[in-house]
């Protein structure tokens, strides 16, 4: 059974009524209030307080302010003039209950619409996030394609720069032209008996024999476990300085050249196989491992595939080679620090992808593509930040 409050207090004037209800030391969130036009209640257990008014109130027009111990309700008046009372004179529990009833379902009616209108706020904005982070992954791929289409440019302008080169040396060492035959020597020629044509060569064995396998301590001496490790170990090594000359015994002499397999990687990439650029600018990495290019323009590859870990490893080992960081090696490490960027960004590390693009911005500050693409990776990055304390 609820305590009645009694002690409260009301004034009023023609528009308006004030009510003063004591919380009797009752916290701020431990109070209920529900009010109507025409009820107001205010429930903290084990007190309740209720108001069954004189005459209508406008109820979205009232105001309630809780703190310091008490409850005032400020309620502007329908119809102006003063009241002769706070409450109703009546002590029919059927009208209060109806009066009370009444209160309670548009109390809750209100609350639903409250509630429904948040959510529909909440949809909203989420739906204004999803749109935004849509668009910035829009920019994003505008972005890499205007740094792919400006690579492609470039690359273009060096190949047709390196072809006209190549041209003018062929042109420069260009061999006479073999002088003509004789006519009445070919006719003679082709005029022979087919029976004078020489029989094709008999086939022959050849045996091969192999010099013994030498090692640096004597035969002796020597154990078979200790041998394995040292040939193992000079495999290593060949491999280290270099390819396996056995394993590149088949290729020309054009493949063996580190230069010519990248300008061949260039061309393929150009041409859009990717796939076979990569696998020019490996062979080329093969024979010669301090070419920090040829990671680089293989990172580029990787992008292309998809292979991120992949490109962001060839990035960081070119910019490994191009240090110390001097002029002649600026462009250089911007391109493999947009790279690496670009494919931290792609597997959503932002941070990292910052670090890399301010990096770039440090070589060339005044880069306004440079300049734009940083500021959005920050936002996006506040953005996710935003979104995380919200949830």
């Amino acid at each position: 059974m609820p305590l009645h409050v009694t002690d409260f207090t009301w004034t009023q004037t023609d528009s308006e009524v004030h009510i003063r209800v004591p919380l009797k030391g009752a916290k701020t969130g431990n109070v209920d209030v529900v009010s109507t036009d025409d009820y107001l209640k205010v429930h903290f257990p084990p007190y309740l307080f209720e108001a069954f008014l004189f005459q209508p109130v406008d109820d979205e027009r009232s105001s309630a302010k809780i703190g310091n111990g008490v409850a005032v309700f400020s309620l502007p008046k329908r119809t102006e003039g003063l009241w002769e009372r706070l409450v109703l004179n009546s002590d029919d529990k059927e009208t209060k209950r109806t009066i009370r009833e009444a209160a309670l379902m548009k109390q809750q009616q209100k609350l639903s619409a409250e509630s429904k209108q948040k959510a529909e706020k909440q949809e909203a904005e989420k739906k204004y996030a999803l749109q935004a982070a849509m668009k910035l992954e829009t920019d994003e791929r505008d972005r890499i394609q205007r740094l792919k289409d400006a690579e492609r440019e470039r690359t273009t302008a060096e190949l047709a720069a390196w072809q006209n080169h190549l041209n003018r040396a062929r042109t420069d060492t260009k061999r006479p032209e073999p002088e003509p035959t004789d006519p009445g020597r070919n006719q003679l020629e082709k005029k022979k008996n087919p029976a004078e044509v020489l029989p094709p060569r008999l086939s022959r064995t050849i045996r091969v024999t192999f010099t013994p396998r030498e090692f640096p301590t004597a035969l002796r001496e020597s154990r078979v476990p200790e041998e394995e490790e040292w040939l193992r170990k000079q495999a290593e090594a060949r491999r280290a300085a270099g390819a396996d000359v056995n394993e590149l015994k088949d290729l020309t002499e054009d493949e063996r050249n580190p230069e010519w397999l990248k300008e061949r990687g260039e061309r393929c990439f150009l041409s859009g196989d990717y796939l076979g650029a990569l696998n020019a600018y490996s062979l080329a990495l093969r024979l010669n491992r301090k070419i920090p290019a040829l990671y680089s323009n293989r990172a580029a590859c990787h992008l292309k595939l998809k292979n991120l870990h992949k490109a962001i490893e060839d990035c960081s080992q070119a910019l490994d080679l191009l240090s110390p960081a001097v002029d002649a090696n600026a462009a250089a490490r911007l391109r493999a620090s947009v790279r690496r960027g670009s494919a931290f960004c792609q597997l959503q590390l932002y941070a990292e992808g910052l670090q890399d693009y301010e990096a770039a911005l440090k070589i060339d500050p005044h880069n306004e593509a440079l300049q734009e693409d940083a500021q959005r990776i920050r936002d996006m990055i506040q953005g996710s930040a935003a979104g995380q304390t919200e949830t």
